[in-house]
């Protein structure tokens, strides 16, 4: 592939030899005597958006460390489009389409926002280590910040200084980053986290575009039970390190272990 076609180039479905994107498979993972997540098997098909909620310890945040490779697990398999990416490292998973965000907001704070946004897609297509581009690479690469700063609703403040926008602009250029990568499954850790109202919304209104208009699938944990069941197509409860429940907010809501667990506490 030309490198014009590296920076433009969307990912095409594979084939799978399972007919769920990710798999974990009786995962466990334990720190000294810590269990901090048991015995935990889940299945997520694509173009699902699906919530991981859990009162604090729960073991949600080591639950995405599993699956984006920032910790193995201790027994248990992962899988991913058909293959065990058990011992696989997290820059193979990314290559391979997993890519996340974090509680605590990764960008480059003193670049601007389309800056922030060309550092990644030139990653993404493995141009960022040269001295020059040809220029009609450098025309794929802005029309593809273009195309993303378009996206997520950040076209406006394209020159804005990443550092001096407000919190929740700031996620909003963390998922742009996590964009440019072509993720095949988005993992959002907390993205509504210190937000406002109206930021609040502008995120919620982004996890669903991205996932209803561009087909993406997403994994995200919440706090914020009304957005949590306000989005999710299926829900899933972590607690004590353990799957607690999992089905429709319908059923979660209803599900008087969980409201035991979580929900009563929230209220």
């Amino acid at each position: 592939m030309n490198d014009a076609g590296a920076v433009v180039a969307r990912r095409a479905p594979a084939a799978r030899a399972s007919p769920a994107l990710l798999r974990l498979d009786n995962v466990s993972r334990h720190f000294g005597k810590l269990q901090a997540v048991q015995d935990v098997s889940f299945a997520m098909n694509e173009g699902e958006l699906r919530a991981v909620i859990g009162p604090n310890g729960a073991g949600k945040t080591t639950f995405f460390n599993l699956i984006t490779g920032f910790v193995p697990p201790t027994s248990g398999d992962i899988w991913f489009d058909g293959k065990n990416i058990r011992d696989r490292s997290v820059v193979y998973r990314v290559h391979k389409g997993i890519v996340r965000t974090f509680q605590i907001t990764e960008v480059f704070p003193d670049l601007s926002v389309s800056e922030n946004v060309r550092v990644g897609v030139e990653t993404a297509a493995g141009l960022n280590g040269r001295p020059w581009l040809p220029r009609h690479v450098r025309g794929d690469v802005e029309r593809r910040v273009d195309e993303l700063l378009d996206i997520v609703g950040l076209a406006n403040k394209a020159n804005r200084t990443v550092g001096e926008l407000a919190h929740g602009d700031q996620r909003v250029v963390e998922i742009a980053l996590a964009l440019t990568m072509n993720p095949r499954l988005l993992l959002l850790d907390e993205p509504t986290a210190g937000m406002g109202d109206t930021e609040t919304d502008h995120m919620v209104d982004l996890v669903r575009r991205l996932h209803d208009e561009r087909g993406l699938s997403i994994l995200f944990i919440e706090h914020d039970m009304s957005i949590v069941f306000g989005i999710a197509q299926k829900i899933t409860v972590l607690d004590q390190g353990r799957v607690l429940a999992e089905g429709s907010a319908a059923d979660i809501s209803a599900n008087e272990q969980v409201r035991a667990a979580y929900l009563g506490e929230a209220q």
